[in-house]
């Protein structure tokens, strides 16, 4: 028989649970080690677990074969490069990295050691989500021409004041966009192809005494295609209206999801397709208060548990999983030019990722 797959956890927040509860899962892989700065937090996860507790430093170099990377956005490059430099396949949280230069040493470290780099996108493992994705694929939509995001979400200081890392420019990358949006924008762009110029505007309206990053942006995205789309994100609603994420194709025909309240299975609320339309109100019974951030993760765990699977068979069968580090950078990508639009106040070009990676 194979002998089962030895995997770790690398930070241990909210996140790394379902990381945890995905690997239990699996039949062929075993929960060896976690690790965290906070050693308190490493030890009370390695007891819910059963994995032994290590230092961040000293983790990679046991007996492993892959790792599941949860650490803050800034730090994902130096574990996800130290990790692949001792032959481990690696499953990375979203957004790959806070900026194109560090992705592309990500992928380019993984692609010298030989090792397989995933990057968790768990929402493309809806079943509505795939269901528009093979509308885009067989035609049923025709080449898409418009597209929609909007993120519409309530945080609080709670939430910000968790973790010392949270909104701040240097330590979590952005505010709505990278942190919340980066997962509706993977979609936008997975459905409409690739972005080549954006022109967005971001503000700070109801969270400057916890944050120095935006909580509100708008944009408008263009895409190779000729594709056209807006992006509206806040985390300043009280409460949060959810997520939404529509796009139309030449045929004239419509596709599109709910995510409402967040974190649970999104919902085709609209499938403007002739012969077959359908559709339907996510507030069809009424608004719900706001859930706690381990509630969202929790509901989101069975699509994560999908994801973790589709890697754990991707290393065994050495095939890229569904989402491979250069897919993952497309999104970081339209963020990074969203970004720089906001700040220059004209359009800006979306880099392309093949340049970016093989620089």
């Amino acid at each position: 028989m194979t002998p089962p797959l030895r995997a770790a956890v690398i930070g241990c927040g909210n996140v790394a649970a379902n990381h945890a509860a995905a690997y239990a899962e699996l039949p062929d892989v075993e929960l060896v080690g976690c690790a965290d700065v906070d050693p308190e937090r490493a030890a009370a996860f390695a007891g819910r677990y059963g994995a032994a507790p290590a230092r961040p430093d000293e983790i990679l170099d046991s007996e492993l074969d892959l790792v599941s990377v949860c650490t803050p956005h800034p730090t994902h490059e130096a574990v996800v490069t130290a990790a692949a430099s001792r032959g481990l396949h690696i499953l990375c949280e979203k957004p790959i990295a806070t900026d194109l230069a560090a992705a592309g040493r990500m992928v380019r470290a993984c692609d010298d050691a030989g090792v397989t780099l995933g990057v968790l996108f768990q929402r493309r493992f809806w079943p509505a989500a795939q269901r528009i994705r093979r509308a885009v694929d067989d035609g049923t939509l025709g080449r898409p021409v418009l597209g929609d995001v909007a993120v519409l979400l309530h945080r609080d200081s709670t939430y910000y004041n968790a973790d010392p890392w949270r909104g701040t420019w240097a330590t979590d990358g952005g505010g709505v966009l990278m942190t919340q949006a980066v997962h509706q924008l993977d979609l936008l762009q997975w459905y409409m192809g690739d972005p080549v110029e954006v022109s967005a505007a971001h503000a700070t309206f109801a969270h400057g005494d916890a944050i120095e990053v935006e909580d509100t942006a708008v944009a408008t995205v263009r895409f190779a295609g000729g594709g056209l789309a807006t992006v509206s994100a806040s985390t300043a609603l009280t409460p949060g209206l959810g997520c939404r994420v529509r796009v139309t194709g030449a045929t004239g025909a419509t596709a599109g999801l709910s995510e409402y309240p967040e974190g649970t299975e999104a919902r085709l609320d609209v499938w403007a397709v002739p012969g077959a339309a359908e559709g339907g109100s996510p507030f069809g019974h009424g608004l719900t208060a706001d859930v706690e951030l381990s509630r969202i993760n929790g509901a989101l765990a069975p699509f994560h548990a999908l994801q973790v699977a589709d890697f754990v068979e991707a290393v065994r069968d050495g095939r890229d999983p569904a989402v491979t580090g250069r897919e993952a950078t497309r999104s970081l990508a339209m963020l990074t030019a969203l970004y720089a639009s906001a700040a220059s106040g004209r359009p800006e070009p979306v880099p392309t990722v093949k340049e970016e990676i093989t620089a």
